[in-house]
């Protein structure tokens, strides 16, 4: 009797509440109280401890449901913990985290991918890009002789110059109604590819004035009449533009620069009285420094005098100044890892210069560092990107052939299970870093400017080129490490550190940018909640309605994190890729719930908590890179394997980075999030080794995969070219090999003493045609192997 007294009272309650969240639910309620009655019938738990259960649960609805006990209990103690918690920010780091946009990466900060959503981004090249690339870029690079542009001349030569100035490269984002080329991100980032994979020297030299520079700036931010003197003036080629940001003590840190300027009054130019700024920096590493004609420089702009204005501290201004300017010193070059590109310091002494030269004038002065993030999240992008996608995209190609020709205990190396397992790590990840290339390149052109994107794809592409570099080096031996016109893949070896190191480096956008920016930037509901408490008492109502959302939203995660780690993900909507990263997303933003709530505003000093959140953000963009790549290729069969290779590879890492960041939180804290994200434990792993088979056979020979995989590097036609020859020899190798097969089957059938081309001729094991194949294929291969070697007078300087 007691036991159905309980049971009234429970059914009592649940119908209170439900009453009470809402009246006209009644759907919701019979469900509920049915779901009670079973509960309470069929479990047999103590009712004294249901009862209680939910006694509470009716406490906290009506605390929620109530404005007056929700501010009371809830809002005002979240609201003054976050208060608490908000560390001190300074107007450059709130500009930084505010500039650029997002795109798909906030899809999978939200723990529920929308797929749909992927589908927008389609990459594409306009046709005048195509021509331009079939064109003045394929001429580009016939012209170039890398080993006299890096070892002889230490420059590119003036006929070099020459084109590119006259054929517009270094004004390819300039549109057209400037007189530039008016490029999209996919045309700019194609032509650095097919540049790069000829020459380091050639592709930076362009790449720069189109990316973090002058012209950007100005395209973005000049006033009218600075973009009608300047921008003709760089389509023609008469400027060349350089942009000095990095100084001997702010590098990563630039805001920590201390070149300054002083707002004043002076003549200048026959002028008698000019407001100005008297300017004096110390600049280094700057590209295309030396040879520059307009420099444009960042700086930190200071009006004691009042002149502009009641503030004396303005912040960061970015400026363009001529070069050749009174006071402007140009320095000598420096030399950036062998790869002879133009770059040198540069410094001024009491430089005065008009306030006009302010890029975007006085409207602009201070706001020099928001204007260079917002740009650099779109440079940062294309650029380095390019780069990396070109390095590897060479090095796959050459590294394959190479395996398949070079011979080793009579029998390609290729075919060894050590050499196959790093063909197969290079095609997967090349495969990745052209998907995520061109994801967001995709998202550029759609004007988005998604900074933690590019932070994403810096940072990955760079450091899978120098993998991928690593072991194309590894397979080559001896023909890799000996310099000299042949080498193919030594300039880029050496090159490593330089796109690792500029623009942001690799250890502090890992460290710091990527989930440092992107939990303020993705985060669903987390820049509203700051904005909120920074307002004070006024924010309180905002920050109420977003805190009931963002109660929804982790409550919600949790459960889906839970029952799609239950279930491997089987919930999920689509195939089994998607349904892999959508439950990897869902344990992401449980996971940065929690340690959001744990370390609060100790985010930024939590660096490698932050880098491994961020490690998983990354692995689940390049993973649904992966996905849109494959699907925007119309999910060609042949395909698959490389797909499931680069989702393994992902699903593999952001799992074992999300299980590093649990083993490093509080151990309670740790056990929560394996329990809610991995209630299975390890459910991914590494790519198989079949799989890693299956890849390397498909790049070993001419066919569909590798033709796309290598699509967009230059081919040279010259027959004395290094690399002419290893595709020639790659080719006859394949062609030959039946014809070689019939020989090594017939010496192990003992019809053949050795592998004598003539003694199967006579034998009639082989034929003539085939005969002379295979005799062309060990020629070309001998010619292949072979590495370089200098006189004693031609040594100095290798």
């Amino acid at each position: 009797m007691g036991e159905l007294v309980y049971a009234g009272l429970l059914l009592l309650i649940a119908c209170l509440i439900l009453a009470y969240v809402n009246a006209n639910s009644t759907l919701w309620s019979t469900c509920l109280i049915l779901a009670m009655f079973a509960v309470t019938v069929v479990t047999r738990i103590a009712y004294p401890v249901l009862l209680a259960s939910w006694l509470l649960v009716g406490f906290v609805v009506v605390i929620l449901k109530n404005d007056k006990f929700r501010r009371a209990f809830l809002v005002k103690p979240v609201f003054n913990w976050m208060k608490k918690q908000l560390p001190t920010m300074s107007s450059t780091e709130q500009e930084a985290l505010e500039a650029g946009g997002i795109g798909w990466e906030a899809e999978l900060f939200s723990g529920q991918p929308d797929w749909e959503k992927l589908k927008q981004y389609q990459p594409h090249l306009s046709e005048e890009e195509k021509v331009f690339l079939n064109g003045p870029v394929e001429e580009l690079c016939r012209m170039i002789d890398d080993w006299q542009i890096t070892h002889q001349l230490h420059d590119l030569p003036e006929e070099i110059w020459d084109y590119i100035r006259h054929k517009k490269f270094f004004c390819m984002i300039i549109p057209k109604e400037h007189g530039g080329l008016g490029f999209s991100a996919q045309g700019h980032s194609a032509v650095v590819i097919k540049l790069a994979s000829r020459s380091i020297t050639v592709a930076v030299t362009v790449m720069v004035p189109n990316s973090l520079g002058p012209g950007q700036l100005l395209l973005e931010y000049g006033t009218e009449e600075q973009k009608l003197h300047y921008l003709p003036r760089l389509v023609s080629g008469e400027d060349i533009p350089c942009f000095a940001l990095t100084a001997p003590e702010a590098g990563s840190d630039a805001a920590g620069m201390i070149d300054n300027g002083v707002v004043c009054r002076q003549p200048f130019n026959g002028e008698d009285d000019v407001l100005g700024i008297r300017l004096n920096w110390s600049k280094r590493y700057i590209t295309l420094g030396p040879v520059a004609t307009l420099l444009g420089l960042a700086f930190k702009l200071y009006d004691p005098d009042h002149l502009l204005g009641e503030t004396e501290d303005i912040g960061i201004t970015l400026a363009l100044i001529p070069t050749d300017t009174n006071g402007v010193n140009i320095g000598r070059r420096h030399m950036p890892g062998a790869n002879p590109f133009q770059n040198g310091p540069n410094w001024g002494k009491d430089v005065f210069i008009p306030m006009d030269w302010v890029i975007g004038g006085t409207d602009y002065a201070g706001k020099g560092w928001r204007m260079l993030v917002e740009c650099l999240s779109e440079g940062r992008g294309i650029s380095l990107p390019a780069l990396s996608v070109s390095a590897a995209k060479l090095a796959c190609h050459t590294t394959a052939a190479y395996a398949r020709i070079r011979q080793q205990f009579r029998n390609p190396i290729a075919r060894f299970e050590g050499v196959e397992e790093v063909i197969a790590r290079m095609v997967g990840k090349t495969y990745l870093m052209e998907a995520s290339r061109q994801l967001t390149l995709a998202m550029l052109d759609q004007h988005i400017r998604p900074s933690v994107a590019t932070a994403i794809v810096k940072y990955h592409l760079t450091e899978m080129m120098r993998e991928i570099i690593n072991d194309a080096m590894d397979v080559h031996g001896g023909k890799g490490i000996m310099l000299g016109p042949t080498n193919y893949l030594m300039r880029i070896y050496q090159a490593l550190p330089i796109s690792i190191t500029v623009e942001g480096a690799n250890i502090l956008t890992r460290n710091m940018i990527i989930f440092g920016q992107g939990a303020m930037r993705c985060h669903p509901f987390l820049m509203d909640e700051m904005k909120s408490v920074q307002q004070g008492k006024e924010g309180l109502d905002q920050f109420d309605q977003t805190l009931a959302r963002h109660v929804a939203h982790v409550t919600g995660n949790t459960a889906r994190a839970f029952l799609l780690g239950l279930t491997n993900g089987y919930l999920a909507k689509g195939n089994n890729a998607k349904r892999t990263m959508s439950r990897l997303s869902a344990a992401l933003a449980f996971s940065t719930e929690l340690v959001l709530s744990l370390v609060g505003g100790q985010l930024k000093r939590r660096e490698r908590i932050s880098a491994r959140l961020g490690d998983a953000l990354s692995y689940l963009y390049l993973g649904t890179s992966a996905i849109a790549h494959f699907e925007n290729n119309e999910c060609p069969e042949e395909e698959q394997p490389v797909l499931e290779w680069a989702i393994s590879y992902c699903a593999y890492n952001a799992q074992e980075a999300l299980f590093a960041l649990a083993n490093n939180l509080p151990l309670w804290a740790g056990a929560i999030l394996k329990i809610v994200c991995f209630p299975l434990g390890h459910c991914y792993h590494k790519p198989s080794d079949k799989l890693d088979h299956q890849l390397s056979q498909l790049v070993l020979k001419p066919g569909v995969v590798r033709d796309r995989l290598i699509e967009g590097i230059y081919f040279p036609d010259n027959e004395n070219d290094a690399l002419y020859e290893l595709n020639k020899a790659f080719n006859l190798a394949v062609s030959s090999e039946t014809a070689e097969e019939k020989i090594k089957q017939a010496r192990r059938k003992g019809l053949l003493q050795n592998d004598d081309i003539d003694s199967a001729l006579a034998a009639d094991i082989v034929n003539t045609d085939e005969a002379e194949m295979i005799r062309n294929a060990i020629e070309a291969r001998m010619k292949v192997v072979q590495v370089d070697h200098f006189a004693p007078e031609e040594y100095a300087g290798v």
